[in-house]
């Protein structure tokens, strides 16, 4: 089975930057995107940022310019950079991968536990 482990939350001042890891192990043949994903209370579940096996990236235009995407392969990790934060960063972050168990079988999304980041004013 496939397990997704984030790290790197927390309490931080605006303006200020934290990291997130997110690390998968368990059996994986490959994994084509590695992203995060954000939700505030009360709010919807929204894209923060994805990259792909190419290494092309995409980010919701509220973070462009702060945050920063990036993946390690060999180490089955994604990593979310976050600069310049404000208090609408404030939310649960949670770490997804598109990946297949085996060659054949089709890929599915996994999900992190979810990390808790505040940015306060």
């Amino acid at each position: 089975q496939v397990h997704l482990v984030e790290s790197g939350g927390g309490l931080v001042q605006a303006g200020g930057s934290l990291r997130l890891s997110c690390a998968a192990s368990g059996s994986i043949f490959s994994i084509a995107v590695m992203g995060w994903y954000r939700q505030a209370p009360g709010k919807q579940r929204e894209l923060v940022a994805h990259i792909i096996s190419g290494g092309k990236t995409n980010y919701a235009d509220s973070v462009k310019g702060r945050f920063t995407i990036s993946r390690d392969n060999a180490k089955n990790t994604v990593y979310l950079q976050m600069n310049s934060l404000k208090p609408e960063d404030t939310a649960v972050y949670y770490c997804n991968m598109m990946l297949k168990i085996y060659s054949s079988s089709p890929p599915a999304a996994y999900w992190g536990q979810g990390t808790q980041v505040t940015v306060s004013s």
